[in-house]
């Protein structure tokens, strides 16, 4: 069996959400059945740390998919070339992205969320135009379509009109290197990066609807009611609007907030789990794993009562309205002042953790996959 796989988003040091989510998937899949030919598909040069078995062929696929243009290029030319010299049994893809002229051999893909089907305002306009048109084509034409909630499913259902039996829902794991520290540990993230205060911490893509805009405005009110945290934000700041920027710039304690940009994945789940509290107010979602990954590491979640956040959350976080300043501010001083509310959260928030595994994840793939390669 072969089985051709869009690994475009697998970038050394540029892992997203979505790249993290095939990395924890695909490295599983392919050491766990060695019996199938896997043919990574890269649009770069590649690292051979994606190549995670003798059972991968890697190869690079050009032009390098920077934006709709090149995305088109990429998809609808290069691909179907490449994949009629491959042939396959099946194509998969992580990401949501397929080809519409891929149609002699089942296409199998992963939609996350739909958020630009909701808020096209929160994206450069031709990316949204792009997402809009074709990815209600894509669903259409995916033999199975694979995504990360019941919320995100319902969704895909309600908005692109398919049939409930089409669609997938699998949750998303916790990588192996989130996990409670010792306070001696804490004790020296603080001293490298919040000089050795308590903060709180975003962690995500600077998107639009990532909500980093109330989280400011909200983090300022807080203060100024002698709040004693700082805010650090992990994330690239490419996606930085900016009206956040100019928000950012005025504000009083703008120095109690701190962007450290991208940080590599063993440092980042260190200062997580440093951190008071994660917040994580998002105005969509199709999974969050931000969240889990915090309550793996006995974080306590402030997150977003919209979207798939209830559910993924479980009522082990304190949710919030995110159109709604004084809701953020008010979780965040009740995880300062609330001893018992925290405590209480990071014991359920821990327990909630328990029921989101990778491995489990993986199979659950690996047998939609092999049903449809094999017929």
């Amino acid at each position: 069996m072969k089985i051709a796989v869009n690994t475009r988003l697998l970038i050394k040091n540029k892992l997203d959400g979505i790249g993290r989510f095939s990395v924890e998937i695909l490295k599983r899949m392919v050491i766990n059945n060695p019996k199938i030919e896997f043919h990574f598909i890269f649009d770069r040069p590649f690292t051979s740390d994606f190549i995670f078995s003798r059972n991968i062929k890697g190869h690079i696929l050009s032009p390098q998919t920077r934006h709709p243009l090149l995305w088109y290029i990429w998809f609808e030319i290069q691909l179907p070339k490449l994949i009629k010299r491959i042939n396959p049994d099946l194509f998969f893809s992580p990401d949501g992205f397929i080809s519409t002229k891929i149609t002699s051999i089942p296409t199998i893909t992963t939609i996350h969320d739909i958020n630009f089907e909701h808020y096209p305002e929160n994206m450069r306009w031709t990316h949204s135009i792009f997402y809009r048109r074709y990815f209600k084509k894509y669903a259409k034409l995916a033999k199975h379509i694979i995504t990360v909630s019941n919320f995100s499913k319902q969704d895909l259902i309600k908005t692109y009109k398919l049939d409930p039996s089409k669609i997938t829902s699998v949750y998303n794991g916790i990588s192996d290197i989130f996990s409670p520290i010792n306070t001696k540990e804490k004790n020296k993230i603080k001293q490298r990066y919040s000089d050795s205060e308590d903060f709180f911490v975003f962690i995500g893509s600077l998107h639009k609807r990532k909500n980093i805009k109330n989280l400011l405005l909200a983090f300022e009110i807080y203060k100024t009611k002698n709040g004693k945290n700082k805010m650090l934000i992990i994330g690239e700041q490419k996606w930085l609007d900016a009206s956040i920027k100019t928000i950012f710039e005025k504000m009083k304690f703008k120095n109690e907030i701190i962007f450290l940009g991208y940080l590599e994945d063993d440092i980042m789940s260190q200062v997580l789990a440093s951190a008071t509290a994660l917040c994580f107010i998002s105005l969509f979602e199709g999974f969050g794993l931000p969240i889990i990954e915090a309550m793996k590491s006995k974080v306590p979640v402030i997150t977003s009562n919209t979207s798939c956040m209830p559910e993924i959350a479980d009522g082990a976080a304190l949710l919030v309205n995110p159109y709604n300043i004084e809701s953020i501010v008010t979780a965040l001083k009740t995880i300062e002042e609330n001893k018992q509310i925290r405590k209480k959260l990071i014991e359920k928030g821990y327990e909630r953790s328990k029921h989101f595994d990778w491995e489990k994840a993986t199979n659950l793939i690996t047998q939609i996959l092999k049903k449809h390669a094999e017929n």
